[in-house]
């Protein structure tokens, strides 16, 4: 059974940084959507950041020029390098794997394969 495993979350003061890692167990189909959800108390799960079928990055207007997705093999989850940090991020961050192929990937309810989530916590 394939399984997602996050690591990399703590807590930092605003304007910090964290790396966030996601390791797979099994086979995943790497051409459709994988990536970043994150989820706070009291509110719905949003894509943070991906990448889609084509192999682009896609990242959300709250995170772009803070956050960037890397990996060193193009059939693994992404690792998302988190900069300058903000209270508003504080979240818990969730790897999601087989997402949409074609389409938007901040569908969440697409995916095929989630990771039981990582704490982050900004303090101001």
């Amino acid at each position: 059974e394939m399984q997602l495993v996050e690591s990399g979350g703590g807590s930092v003061q605003a304007g910090g940084s964290l790396r966030l890692s996601c390791a797979a167990s099994g086979y995943i189909y790497s051409r459709y959507c994988m990536g970043w959800f994150r989820q706070a108390p009291g509110k719905e799960r949003e894509g943070v950041a991906f990448i889609d079928s084509d192999g682009d990055t896609n990242y959300a207007d709250s995170v772009k020029g803070r956050f960037t997705l890397s990996r060193d093999n193009a059939k693994d989850p992404p690792s998302m390098q988190m900069n300058n940090l903000k209270p508003e991020d504080t979240a818990m961050y969730y790897c999601a794997a087989e997402g949409p192929y074609g389409g938007s990937c901040f569908q969440s309810g697409a995916y095929n394969y989630w990771g039981q989530g990582t704490q982050v916590t900004v303090s101001s």
